[in-house]
């Protein structure tokens, strides 16, 4: 979806091959960067999401001895992938790419891959018509520059003369965050805007997201990866860290990478020995994560618009043949936060498919259910190890992504998009950049 975004560039720095931020190398040490190691111990990640994959692609570069260790059945985490649905295929979870100064925009360049500027077309729905624009600019909301209040951004919305007629379009921006206007706290959404430098256009690949990782980064670490292996309880109190599953099987390492999402630290899945401090359980619990899904819609004929902005079911609909090869007719239902745990509650895959088609049949005169072929709902709210889209910034949230990402006695590290310091949580590149910066940090410590 294209990212409300007033976006500012910093310079970047390629190093080794890949396009690192220079902001995001202040999170960690640059005199290690393009130092080999000695190291001979042994690091566990634990996730297989994009930042563990990424983690152990790093450190497969550089030799050192590792295992991925993932609860679900496949790798990806909340990357991935449907064939069959339509004449192309579908990613289930993260699909754009927001920008390409970043970890994955130089790896896509590197290798030469296809992908395709989404400069689709937008209409919004706003006082039950379809309009090509609004009589205020919803832009404005991030033209302000200072003293912007840690609220809601719902009730910031408010405050800023965008009032209930405009509820579903600002529900759309929240949700293109992940999270419902009522719950992301407008300070930090809009500062976060602000810290964005991987670019203001987005992509779409040809293949999937997913393809991408697999064939780019998964075959040279998929050996290294153990599908489902519920980690339980981790043991650092002494000199080798000792992990233990569901099985009760036990594994030794020298080094962790914990990169699960923040709804599993959250919830205290995992039992640490010694407890982890009071002040990094309530950094996770600062970190929100709200509920998520995608719907895809197919139909005979093509009658909706590129873009739909404003439902109340759904705030964000787009073409899904958008930056493809084929002929299907899909439209993705981009589904976020309030809205996602309302029709999640509906119970049922077909009463979530029925209320997304009464909503486009008030929109387009009847033409969805008139031409509907079938649904594919993929409803991440209701995975046991992800239970939501990604993270968001809640109000009053302070420092909690620094805090929950620091790591511990030189052992336990914390990657995931969650824990992405420079404004690129929520992303997948985001996540990727956590993996290389918590080896880099391994790397650090060795050292010091």
């Amino acid at each position: 979806m294209n990212r409300l975004k007033f976006i500012k560039y910093s310079s970047i720095l390629s190093i080794g091959g890949m396009l690192i931020p220079s902001a995001f190398l202040s999170a960690c040490r640059k005199e290690s960067i393009l130092d080999d190691t000695s190291f001979t111990g042994k690091v566990i990640i634990i996730g297989a999401g994009a930042a563990g994959l990424y983690a152990g692609y790093i450190l497969k570069s550089k030799g050192i001895d590792f295992q991925i260790l993932e609860a679900s059945d496949t790798y990806g985490g909340r990357l991935g992938k449907v064939e069959g649905f339509a004449d192309y295929p579908l990613d289930l979870g993260a699909q754009w790419l927001h920008g390409q100064n970043n970890i994955i925009g130089d790896l896509i360049h590197q290798t030469n891959t296809k992908i395709t500027l989404d400069d689709s077309d937008e209409k919004f729905w706003f006082n039950n018509q379809l309009v090509n624009t609004l009589p205020k600019d919803i832009n404005a909301l991030f033209t302000r520059e200072e003293n912007v209040p840690d609220i809601s951004f719902k009730d910031f919305a408010i405050q800023e003369g965008f009032g209930s007629e405009y509820a579903n379009i600002v529900e759309n921006i929240a949700g293109d965050s992940g999270a419902a206007a009522s719950r992301i706290s407008a300070y930090w959404k809009i500062t976060e805007e602000e810290n964005w430098i991987s670019g203001d256009e987005d992509f779409k690949f040809q293949e999937t997201y997913f393809d991408f990782f697999d064939k780019h980064i998964v075959t040279s670490i998929r050996e290294h990866i153990s599908l489902n292996t519920i980690v339980n309880t981790i043991d650092y109190s002494k000199d080798k860290i000792e992990i233990t599953d569901s099985n009760n099987l036990k594994y030794t390492a020298d080094k962790v990478i914990i990169a699960v999402p923040i709804t599993i630290l959250k919830s205290s899945d995992i039992t640490f020995t010694p407890a982890l401090a009071t002040s990094k359980t309530t950094a996770f619990s600062k970190i929100g994560m709200d509920a998520g899904m995608k719907v895809f819609l197919k139909f005979s004929t093509n009658f909706y618009d590129e873009n739909i902005i404003g439902g109340s079911i759904c705030a964000a609909y787009a073409d899904e043949k958008i930056g493809k090869t084929g002929n299907s007719n899909v439209l993705l239902a981009f589904i976020m936060g309030d809205q996602a745990a309302h029709l999640t509650s509906l119970g049922s895959d077909s009463a979530i498919t029925n209320a997304l088609l009464q909503e486009l049949d008030e929109m387009y005169d009847g033409q969805a259910t008139a031409s509907f072929i079938s649904s594919y709902v993929q409803n991440w709210t209701t995975k046991p190890f992800i239970r939501g889209a990604y993270s968001y910034s809640t109000v009053g949230m302070g420092d909690a992504r620094k805090i929950a990402a620091e790591s511990i006695d030189k052992k336990i590290y914390f990657a995931g998009e969650a824990m992405n310091l420079n404004g690129h949580h929520q992303t997948v590149f985001g996540a990727a950049e956590t993996g290389y910066r918590e080896v880099m940090n391994l790397l650090n410590d060795l050292s010091s």
